[in-house]
């Protein structure tokens, strides 16, 4: 059969949701970025900063998951325009003098505004590319977060060493405003809905818990859970980690804290176009995504617990790098696989429910990193013992994606259990 043509205009939108993606990993990155003044500032002990990283996660999870039931019905376009309205009010109120708690509540807005991010972006270009097409634009999409670092991080601080942290997240408000008025010129839904877009499209619905407990769908919630432990980790740590634990400044610290993204975009990037270039050439679905997303995962997590037995600046920074980055590969190919077999009716809430559930790691990962640092002897002892740790979460994550992850078996599945119903039933 011919390749569903792409229709006109889909890699427009797949640039304006890469500009989406960057300034969401913007803000997420600034509060890592600034951590050492911060902590200077309002007096914070590691235990304390890393409760402030986690709690951009505590409504992260449940917003995601209810905003995925509303992208079922309400079009991605107004969605989109309202969670990155959210984004950019909430850093306004950093400009001034700004207690902890004041800085907390504003962060678990965010993470509320923050959470569905992903799911609706992806849910919104899956209405712009058939089914044999998303891997490239959702890699693509996931790349927002590698160059929301690498482009914000020289920039936001350079405004924190020549003026404040407060003023970096002033800036963000204002990119993200920016953001805003683009998308409401040149953003609009995409026409690939129903039998159009490919992949379930009988005009059947499978229950919730029929989807929710495949093996495909639980195997992608636990790999990325390591993953995002391990993402979460470097949002809060990575910056304090180079300045407190290898004794950098905080100018220079600013340059080294950028190169696990660049290595995961380039991951990311690779991982996208080999899984097509694999399709295309008749491989399995099993094969070019769900086992190509899930074994860097184990060489990475590898890395990262040999990070104790290093002693060198220079080969530390190096497992941080490389040990870190391998996780990138399973964020491209999870959205895609769960879209092979669930209806395009509850794409949008299945993904929702995927990105709820996996990112419940943020809540747990700055927390636990923060106290481990401050019980341990050194701070450099604590930091390389938290690596450890979140080295053996995301080994043990990729090992379940290996064993779980056969999307191309999975509607064939729900087909063969009689659940499914007509979608005017539902």
């Amino acid at each position: 059969m011919a390749a569903q043509p792409t229709p006109k205009g889909a890699w427009k939108i797949t640039a304006l949701l890469f500009l989406y993606m960057v300034v969401n990993f913007a803000d997420k990155i600034v509060v890592g970025l600034a951590g050492v003044p911060i902590m200077q500032e309002l007096k914070l002990h590691p235990s304390q900063f890393g409760l402030l990283g986690s709690s951009f996660f505590f409504l992260f999870s449940i917003s995601a998951i209810v905003v995925g039931f509303i992208a079922n019905r309400v079009e991605a376009r107004w969605l989109l325009v309202g969670l990155a309205l959210i984004w950019a009010l909430v850093q306004f109120p950093m400009l001034g003098e700004v207690s902890f708690t004041t800085l907390m509540i504003c962060r678990i807005i965010l993470g509320a505004g923050e959470g569905p991010a992903f799911s609706v972006a992806a849910h919104a270009i899956y209405k712009w590319f058939p089914d044999e097409k998303r891997t490239l634009p959702t890699a693509i999409l996931s790349q927002g977060s590698a160059f929301g670092v690498i482009i914000a991080v020289p920039a936001l601080n350079w405004i924190i060493v020549n003026h404040s942290w407060h003023m970096a997240f002033g800036a963000l408000g204002v990119v993200g405003l920016i953001w805003v008025a683009l998308w409401l010129m040149m953003g609009k839904e995409g026409p690939l809905v129903g039998a159009a877009a490919g992949g379930v499209d009988d005009g059947r619905r499978y229950p919730y818990f029929a989807l929710l407990t495949t093996p495909t769908f639980m195997g992608s919630v636990l790999a990325t859970f390591g993953a995002y432990w391990v993402l979460s980790v470097g949002l809060t740590w990575f910056t304090p980690f180079i300045v407190k634990g290898l004794g950098f400044d905080q100018k220079q610290a600013g340059l080294i804290s950028i190169l696990p993204w660049v290595f995961g975009a380039v991951v990311v990037l690779v991982t996208g176009w080999i899984s097509q270039r694999m399709m295309a050439q008749g491989s399995s679905t099993r094969v070019a995504r769900g086992i190509l997303g899930a074994a860097p995962l184990i060489l990475g997590g590898l890395i990262l617990m040999a990070m104790p037995h290093i002693e060198s600046r220079g080969l530390l920074i190096a497992g941080l790098v490389f040990g870190s980055g391998l996780c990138g590969s399973i964020y491209v190919v999870c959205p895609p696989m769960l879209g092979e077999f669930t209806p395009t009716s509850q794409r949008g809430a299945i993904i929702a429910i995927y990105g709820g559930l996996y990112t419940i790691a943020g809540v747990l990962s700055a927390f636990v990193m923060g106290n481990v640092i401050e019980k341990a002897a050194t701070p450099l002892e604590g930091y390389l013992h938290g690596f450890m740790i979140n080295g053996a979460i995301m080994v043990a994550s990729g090992v379940v994606g290996l064993a779980l992850l056969r999307p191309n078996t999975e509607r064939a599945r729900l087909a063969a259990s009689g659940t499914a119903v007509q979608a005017k039933a539902a």
